[in-house]
């Protein structure tokens, strides 16, 4: 047996808390990224607003016709917009013609602006950039600038390291993974009392269980009425009944066998002691001793027979047989016992598949069969005819004999019943009626009366065909 489990509870709780916990990454992840969208778009407009102040202070000198544009900007014009020391700004003014007018000289040069949405009422575009090997944050500014030699636009650039608004994300993203940590826990919390909770049935039931008495199979009762636990109640139920039923079968199987074997056990010891004393002649003597150890021998097989029906039984669907073939086979068994007798014998047989263990189809065609044959007169007639009716195979064995009464009917199919207790153990018929209902059909015993005289029994046993097994 496997001994490497998990208990149900932390398969609950590994199920409940891993998708729990990848929402919270994911939910993480997607906070930090709208974090540094949110920073980006906040700290945009402070890039925008040092823009538009640098080209507050451009002035347009020169000639007429020829104008050119002049800047007296300082850098620290731009410490007002600096949220703190942990980011800087630089920033560089192009003139009309393309030629630097003021600021850093080694700041990259303009990205083209790709175009899009802008929300903002002004010639701008912002996008990512390296500037001395930090990455910095670029806003490029399209100022149109006129005086009395004339106009332009002039290009503004100003660039602010990242430190700020990441800081800001990251403090964002930490603040979020305390809350979602929070909630896992929180959840895990939950979870654990609840599956507690709820399996406290399950453990008070397999406590109950525990604590059974050895051989105790009444039926369990559910300790509340969880209706996800009412099919494991019934289930086990089911499985009770079941031993419960074997049990019982194999109760009464050795009583009986103790009981019945008794009897030629005892027969045979008196003989024995008979013979011993030389009550007998010899060949008399032994020759009782023989058929007291037949029948004893018979009876013990046929007891081996009525228990193998039920372990068959128990080994759930069984196989497809041809029921012709089987039947054909035993005729053929007992072909020297018909010869013997000089009965008048029709076989006539039609495929019939039905659902059997062949084994249990053998010994229902022999108990018929050797029971027509016992009670059939020398000369008499034995029929055996298999057909199809419907959606059942239908076997019918006539004999000869005497018939039987209708309170010797009803008992008949008992074990140990036997018509004539001379003849048999009266377990033949018994066996056939276990195979029978193992198969799912059924079994009759009706007199044969012609002219209103009987002359003779008809065993008729319809099992469901396995083709058609609508019944």
């Amino acid at each position: 047996m496997n001994r490497h489990t998990t208990s149900l509870r932390r398969r609950l709780l590994v199920g409940i808390l891993l998708p729990v916990l990848g929402v919270a990454l994911l939910a993480s992840a997607a906070i930090y990224r709208r974090a540094l969208h949110a920073a980006d778009t906040a700290y945009d407009r402070t890039l925008l607003a040092s823009a538009k102040a640098l080209g507050e202070l451009l002035e347009v000198e020169g000639d007429p016709g020829r104008p050119r544009l002049r800047s007296t900007v300082a850098y620290s014009a731009l410490e007002a917009f600096e949220a703190d020391n942990r980011s800087r700004m630089v920033f560089r003014v192009t003139g009309f013609g393309g030629e630097m007018v003021s600021g850093f000289g080694d700041l990259p040069p303009p990205r083209p602006d790709p175009g899009g949405s802008n929300v903002y009422a002004a010639l701008v575009h912002f996008y990512d950039d390296r500037y001395r090997g930090e990455p910095v944050r670029m806003a490029v500014l399209l100022q149109p600038v006129a005086g009395a030699a004339g106009q332009g636009i002039a290009v503004i650039q100003v660039a602010e390291t990242l430190e700020l608004r990441r800081t800001l994300a990251r403090q964002l993203l930490l603040d979020t993974v305390w809350l979602q940590l929070a909630m896992v826990l929180l959840i895990g919390a939950v979870v654990t009392l609840v599956v507690q909770a709820a399996t406290r049935p399950l453990r008070s039931l397999s406590e109950g269980l525990g604590a059974r008495a050895e051989g105790d199979l009444s039926p369990v009762q559910a300790p509340v009425s969880l209706r996800e636990l009412q099919p494991v109640v019934d289930a086990i139920n089911a499985v009770m009944a079941r031993l419960s039923h074997l049990l019982e079968h194999q109760k009464r199987f050795v009583r009986d066998a103790s009981h019945q074997l008794r009897t030629p056990l005892a027969v045979l010891k008196a003989q024995v002691q008979s013979a011993r004393r030389g009550d007998l002649p010899p060949a008399q003597a032994l020759l009782e001793i023989d058929t007291t150890v037949d029948r004893a021998t018979e009876l013990a097989n046929q007891m081996l027979a009525l228990a193998k029906v039920e372990q068959l039984r128990q080994q759930g669907a069984a196989p497809v047989v041809d029921a012709e073939a089987v039947l054909r086979a035993v005729a053929l068994d007992i072909a020297p016992l018909i010869a013997e007798r000089q009965l008048d014998f029709d076989l006539r047989a039609d495929r019939a598949p039905v659902r059997s263990h062949e084994w249990s189809l053998r010994e229902l065609a022999r108990n018929l069969l050797h029971n027509a044959i016992k009670h059939t007169p020398p000369k008499g007639l034995l029929a055996i005819h298999l057909e199809r009716d419907g959606s059942d195979a239908v076997l019918r064995v006539d004999d000869g004999g005497p018939g039987i009464g209708d309170e010797q009917r009803q008992r008949l199919f008992q074990p140990f019943a036997a018509g004539d207790p001379r003849s048999g153990s009266g377990l033949g018929l018994a066996i056939c009626f276990e195979i029978v209902r193992a198969a799912g059909g059924s079994i009759t015993l009706d007199n044969r009366v012609v002219g209103g005289q009987v002359v003779g029994l008809a065993a008729t046993v319809r099992l469901p065909l396995a083709d058609n097994p609508a019944r």
